[in-house]
């Protein structure tokens, strides 16, 4: 009988980490085959090694999670809530959410994020376009339509980010940015020849000489993995895509990354790695950060990149600031009493409703 029973558990699939487990599925990092339990435990691990070795919270920390509801932030709240709590970090977690106002698909990934607060008890704040800009991306596609809609989008959700975490008085703000993302941004930096945000694109830790530092705890976790992740343990988390971003330039870089994956799954984790070993010239003239004259937010202009453009939007001119920051930035500032008028009008309109926020 023992004999008989040697080679079926000789031929079964086995994890490859415990041995005794039926291997449930290969890892897209390693190509191991391991079984469940295993595959939890060797991803909350190296999240917790990334975190450890990079120094990237302090104990009594306040940090706000960016959620929106997709897999990454969600998988990123309930992973970074069990690591606080299991190696005791010390830190307040708190849920960010920015409400871009996308009718059928903000609104809906935001209920999501409702159900995440009460799941993982932790609090949430939701910071809106309308509130901050006067603004909604549904208006904004309006006014521009479906070339430009990114531009807008992905510079006021950034200094969105910054004003929901200086109202909750965070130290640091983490993102779910993962290496299939981190790897998209090299190769889109290296197309754009943007030498500015290739130097630091692989950084974990951003924004430092900002308002509020930014953390990347998931830089070197695959994308497919918190799929997996997420789908076994049975999270709860929104899967469609935005409505207005089907064409963006970033969707081609993607599933150039997917087909070298395909072909090597190192190739995602060695591109990161061609990233931080990049050397910037010395002769390399790189941007000075200041500050915008208007609403006071980090800006290597006189103006930010969303003070331009909301004054092209309010000017009904929306294409206004799409180019040059520079030229638009003179002409924002040009003289006349009809100039400071709309100057005055855009400041309100970026303090909006929660008051004028000091970076």
């Amino acid at each position: 009988m023992q004999s008989a029973a040697a080679p079926t558990r000789a031929g079964s699939r086995l994890c490859k980490r415990c041995g005794e487990r039926k291997a449930a599925l290969k890892r897209p990092k390693t190509l191991e085959q391991i079984c469940r339990e295993c595959f939890y435990i060797v991803f909350e691990d190296e999240i917790h090694q990334t975190i450890v070795d990079n120094n990237l919270f302090k104990a009594g920390e306040r940090v706000a999670i960016g959620a929106s509801g997709g897999k990454d932030s969600t998988v990123l709240a309930y992973v970074l809530s069990e690591l606080n709590k299991r190696h005791k970090y010390g830190l307040d977690l708190f849920l960010l959410s920015i409400d871009e106002g996308i009718t059928g698909y903000r609104d809906d990934s935001l209920e999501t994020v409702k159900r995440n607060e009460l799941q993982y008890g932790l609090p949430l704040k939701i910071v809106s376009y309308k509130d901050l800009y006067d603004w909604t991306m549904d208006d904004i596609v309006k006014a521009i339509g479906l070339k430009n809609n990114c531009t807008f989008c992905g510079v006021f959700r950034r200094q969105a980010l910054d004003r929901g975490a200086a109202l909750l008085k965070v130290d640091k703000i983490v993102t779910g940015h993962n290496a299939d993302d981190i790897a998209e941004t090299v190769l889109l930096n290296i197309l754009r020849g943007d030498i500015a945000r290739l130097s630091r694109c692989t950084f974990i830790t951003t924004g430092e000489d900002g308002p509020i530092p930014r953390c990347k705890p998931f830089k070197y976790t695959y994308e497919k993995e918190i799929v997996m992740y997420a789908y076994f343990k049975k999270l709860d988390y929104f899967s469609t895509e935005c409505i207005y971003s089907p064409n963006a330039y970033r969707g081609f870089a993607r599933e150039f990354i997917k087909d070298l994956e395909r072909m090597r799954p190192r190739a995602i984790l060695d591109i990161i790695t061609s990233g931080e070993n990049f050397r910037i010239s010395t002769t390399t003239r790189m941007p000075e950060q200041g500050t915008c004259e208007r609403c006071g937010y980090i800006s290597s202009q006189k103006l930010c990149k969303a003070c331009v453009l909301l004054d092209g939007l309010n000017r009904g001119l929306p294409k206004l600031g799409i180019g040059r920051t520079a030229k638009v930035g003179a002409r924002a500032d040009g003289s006349g009493e009809q100039q400071g008028k709309r100057a005055e009008r855009n400041r309100l309109s970026l303090q909006g409703k929660h008051g004028n926020l000091d970076f």
